[in-house]
């Protein structure tokens, strides 16, 4: 039976299930005398000590297997142990209906997760999840019940649970667990994000088509690059993925040779490949990969997943950390970019009816000065130590530059003052992701030392189609002939300036679409880790020459779907990874 679900960690998963038992917990909802209500609240606050205690242990643990950003996950869950509202829930039900402390957590838990699920926002759904995980550690030592244990002495199996909480998932033995099913959760979770940074292929979402019919021992097929879970396959199926997988394994072992070698095409013209980045495992894994430099960092991952905003000496601390890992390689630092579908738990945005177009990324820093310059604080004092470039997200106006570039010139003024050192010929560029930054690429480029052209929001902007939305995402095109047309006028305006133009969105890691920048003259292209190697391999069995040609010819044609033929018929002359001839390998 093959099931359809989100591919929430990529890979792909071959053997039998260990199904894991939900957290049930049946208390009886007896009263207590008012004499026994301080031995109550006695025994949730040494709750709540031991809860914190084993929560900075599992965080420690975790940090020595995927470093310090993915393991700051366990920081929102001892905010939840702090918080006072979820606290104060606690307290009331024990105070003033004279409840047992875990009847009272019990309740507060389904109070919290209840109003949780009921949003209409995916991000909000999924803390639910937290709020449980937290929940029943609390519960679990107020009761004494033992901690449900996943195998560790048996063969390799396939996890499948309704959801599966951090804390569950930072127990895992990578080498043990060969994919995770689960019924409930999406690609925000913290439990795909924990997947993602261990390697472990993971689908979920399957709660409607699934249930639980999966049992310990059965069969199962994950494949987490498409969302899709086969329970008790046939032997065809098993087949076909077992040879998929192993051509997995084996394209990535010949890529990997080409990792040190620079992205030339058969002719000579050269594209050099930098990458995207929320992390400094990211990078780890980019410069493994033999990127570039950093031509994307996502600093709002830094401020995710945490009580409160970073201040200037964490974030310098990571971001003089990546400059030190590139070795004078640039790095292209992307302010706060939040709104849209990025939200913080602990700022509040307003309600809106189009989050994307609305109080978001370059609006909020200019409206939250002060966040704005602690930030550039930040990256300036790290640019000492390499070579550190600052980007504005969704810029739209020249004034929206001009009054960053202000507040930028108000920190480098206060490091004066400090003593502090930092790079005073710092490049300061903008992301191109809107229409209206195209329009006046021009005007903007006066007053900028660099473009980024961020294809995702680009695209959905130009063809006003959100590609989250299941009913329209089949119109996202990102070779719609007015997409080409935007790309075309960014880089003509860049170039007739003289400043330097770069893609760091999807299309930068599509292979497809390498005739295009170089039709166009884009020699800097930022993908995401995963992309680089497949990308190079694309760049070294291409002539230059013909690319040109094909990419003149896909500029003149009128829809989508011709130019996307095209540019893959292209792509799929270039070669594969099978075959190493004119790759340049040596």
């Amino acid at each position: 039976m093959k099931i359809q679900g989100i591919n929430g960690a990529a890979g792909i998963a071959i053997g039998k299930a260990f199904v894991l038992p939900s957290w049930e917990w049946d208390l009886p909802d007896q009263k207590m005398d008012s004499v026994d209500l301080a031995q109550e609240f006695e025994r949730l606050y040494e709750g709540i000590r031991t809860s914190k205690d084993e929560i900075e242990y599992i965080k420690n643990e975790f940090k020595e297997v995927v470093g310090p950003e993915e393991s700051s996950i366990f920081d929102a869950h001892l905010a939840i142990l702090e918080d006072p509202v979820f606290m104060n829930e606690i307290r009331g039900i024990i105070e003033r209906q004279y409840k047992a402390a875990e009847v009272a957590v019990k309740e507060a838990i389904d109070h919290f997760v209840t109003m949780f699920d009921l949003l209409e926002d995916e991000y909000m759904k999924e803390r639910a999840i937290d709020i449980k995980d937290v929940g029943n550690r609390l519960l679990k030592h107020l009761l004494g019940a033992p901690e449900i244990t996943l195998p560790s002495d048996t063969q390799p199996y396939i996890l499948v649970a309704k959801e599966l909480s951090p804390s569950q998932l930072a127990h895992l033995n990578p080498s043990y667990v060969l994919g995770i099913v689960t019924l409930i959760g999406g690609k925000t979770s913290h439990s795909a994000i924990m997947a993602r940074a261990l390697g472990i292929p993971l689908v979920s979402g399957l709660e409607a088509s699934l249930g639980m019919p999966v049992e310990t021992g059965d069969m199962l097929v994950v494949d987490g690059d498409n969302g899709l879970v086969f329970t008790d396959p046939d032997r065809k199926t098993i087949e076909r993925y077992t040879m998929l997988r192993n051509k997995e394994i084996q394209k990535k072992e010949q890529l990997q040779v080409l990792a040190t070698v620079d992205a030339v095409t058969k002719d000579g013209a050269v594209l050099k490949l930098a990458s995207n980045i929320s992390s400094v495992k990211e990078l780890d894994l980019a410069l493994k990969h033999g990127a570039k430099g950093v031509g994307l960092f996502r600093t709002e991952f830094l401020y995710m997943d945490r009580a409160t905003f970073p201040g200037e000496q964490e974030q310098y601390e990571v971001y003089r950390l990546v400059a030190e890992k590139t070795a004078g390689q640039p790095v292209v630092i992307r302010t706060l970019d939040i709104g849209g579908d990025k939200e913080l738990d602990y700022f509040e945005l307003p309600e809106e009816d189009n989050p994307f177009l609305g109080y978001r990324a370059i609006r909020i820093s200019l409206d939250r000065k002060d966040l704005f310059k602690t930030q550039l604080t930040a990256i300036l004092r790290a640019s000492a130590a390499g070579n550190v470039k600052i980007m504005y997200p969704m810029i739209s106006s020249v004034e929206e530059l001009q009054q960053a570039n202000e507040i930028l010139r108000e920190a480098m003024a206060d490091l004066d003052e400090r003593g502090l050192a930092y790079d005073a010929n710092i490049q300061v560029g903008i992301m191109i992701e809107v229409p209206a930054a195209v329009m006046i690429a021009d005007l903007l480029a006066e007053e900028a030392d660099f473009f980024s052209i961020g294809t995702n929001d680009l695209v959905q902007y130009v063809l006003a189609v959100d590609r989250m939305n299941e009913h329209i995402a089949h119109m996202y095109h990102p070779y719609h002939p007015a997409v080409l047309r935007m790309l075309r006028a960014t880089v003509d305006a860049a170039h007739t300036a003289g400043i330097d133009v770069s893609v760091c969105g999807e299309m930068a890691g599509d292979e497809r679409s390498i005739p295009l920048w170089l039709e166009l003259g884009i020699r800097h292209l930022s993908m995401s880790p995963q992309s680089l190697l497949r990308v190079k391999h694309r760049v070294l069995n291409t002539t230059a020459a013909a690319a040109k040609e094909e990419a003149r010819k896909c500029f003149t044609l009128k829809m989508s779907s011709e130019i996307e033929q095209r540019l893959q018929i292209f792509n799929d002359s270039s070669g594969s990874p099978d075959d190493q001839s004119g790759s340049n390998a040596s």
